[in-house]
């Protein structure tokens, strides 16, 4: 019999993790509906070829799908984020979608990647996109950051800041600047918070930009605020292009949304660029507030070519929330846990196993009523049976008399007469909460 080991980059959640998790999803899949997003799924597996044409990168982040026995090179892989799915999707059900199509899509990716904290080689993302038919109306790119700050203001992780640029400013910055290797000198300088000025000013020196070139690049990238006076900043340094325009405009609008519906929580920071090559104009990305050294929990951004069948076009614009990055960081920080390892709030004890349908009738009533419970596995002891619930966190044991039911608060000790009817715990009590730790 092989060895049991774990594998890296595969993470599996403790009854009580899963408990967290589902209730992060739940914000989020709430919020997105709020906001009128629909729901769908879409396949694990894509075309290699189709993966692979979305970035230089594509090749060493997929995993190849192919049956043992075939003995031939893989023809599909699975998706690595779910964006490309979603694109394929929209070419393929276009005739029956009403544009502009909103959707949101909670499902697994798959990455072969190194694992380290925070990054996974399996993982959940939670996405929202919207896509219209041939052009794509600017005012959606700023509604977007809205329904991110409505889902981080519920999760329990503090403050957190929603940082924004567009590609054309950048693209068009460059241009204006005589720069030929726009993708080259973009993604140099989207490595700045990891590496530095110094050494970002090396790398775009090595690209073949001169010293004043590079210098520019430098100072855009350094300018950022929570209005539009970014764009006198620009101004300032002198560039003029059409495109630096148009995308300086597209993101005064977003900037200027925000700060009109989520004060505070969104910043343009003009040094974000993001990788992936299908973005085409306002990128975003999601940071925790004096947690900046977990990164980029969240991100996304606007696709002008991503979904096209060679006549017909489907820009978009879309975020993505890294659902098992944010739980792996909070986890391994100690920073979050559920006040029980069960969905209970009541377990229903056995006076005897003559007597356990009695203990099952309480039960089914209690579901009935739409209260989690569970019935003793044994019929020990009353005392033995609440040491059972005390270790699962259960905070009710229901005691079946024939004289008249009773409920206990194995945590105060408080204990009353009840009917399976009538009683409920407490709101906060029917299902488990999160327990966080600063």
């Amino acid at each position: 019999m092989s060895r049991i080991a774990p594998i890296s980059g595969f993470p599996e959640y403790s009854p009580t993790q899963r408990i967290v998790e589902q209730r992060f999803l739940d914000v989020i899949r709430e919020t997105f509906e709020l906001h009128g997003f629909a729901s769908i799924e879409t396949r694990s597996i894509e075309p290699v070829e189709r993966l692979r044409s979305q970035g230089e990168d594509a090749d060493k982040e997929i995993y190849g799908v192919a049956r043992l026995a075939g003995g031939e090179d893989p023809r599909w892989g699975l998706h690595f984020d779910l964006t490309v799915p979603f694109a394929r999707y929209v070419l393929e059900n276009s005739g029956t979608l009403e544009f502009p199509f909103r959707r949101y899509q909670i499902q697994k990716s798959w990455r072969g990647e190194r694992p380290q904290e925070g990054r996974y080689r399996e993982f959940t993302q939670a996405d929202i996109d919207v896509v219209d038919l041939g052009s794509l109306a600017p005012h959606i790119e700023a509604e977007l950051p809205l329904v991110l700050a409505d889902v981080f203001a519920r999760f329990p992780i503090g403050d957190f800041v929603i940082r924004v640029n567009n590609r054309k400013v950048a693209n068009g910055f460059y241009a204006g600047l005589g720069i030929e290797d726009l993708q080259g000198t973009l993604r140099a300088v989207d490595k700045l918070d990891k590496i530095g000025p110094e050494a970002v000013r090396a790398l775009l020196l090595g690209r073949g930009l001169s010293a004043e070139q590079a210098q520019q690049c430098l100072r855009l990238a350094q300018i950022n605020s929570a209005d539009d006076s970014f764009v006198a900043q620009v101004r300032d340094l002198g560039v003029a292009n059409p495109l630096l325009d148009e995308g300086l405009a597209d993101l005064a609008r977003v900037v200027s949304t925000a700060a009109a519906h989520a004060p505070g929580k969104v910043v343009a920071d003009l040094k974000i660029a993001r990788g992936l090559d299908y973005y085409t104009g306002t990128v975003y990305e999601v940071q925790i507030r004096g947690r900046e050294d977990w990164g980029t929990i969240a991100a996304g951004g606007r696709y002008d070519a991503l979904a096209t069948d060679g006549k017909l076009t489907y820009p978009g614009v879309g975020l993505s929330i890294g659902v098992t990055r944010i739980l792996g960081l909070l986890f391994g920080a100690g920073a979050v846990t559920a006040t029980r390892s069960t969905p209970s709030a009541v377990l229903v004890a056995v006076n005897d196993e003559a007597d356990r349908d009695h203990s099952t009738a309480v039960a089914t009533a209690l579901r009935a009523r739409g209260i989690a419970c569970e019935v003793a596995p044994r019929a020990e002891k009353f005392g033995k049976q609440i040491r059972y619930a005390d270790r699962r966190g259960i905070p009710f044991v229901w005691f079946p008399r024939s004289d008249g039911d009773q409920v206990k608060d194995i945590r105060s000790g408080a204990q009353v007469a009840a009917d399976p009817a009538s009683w409920s715990p407490p709101a906060e009590d029917l299902r488990a909460g999160l327990v966080i730790t600063p």
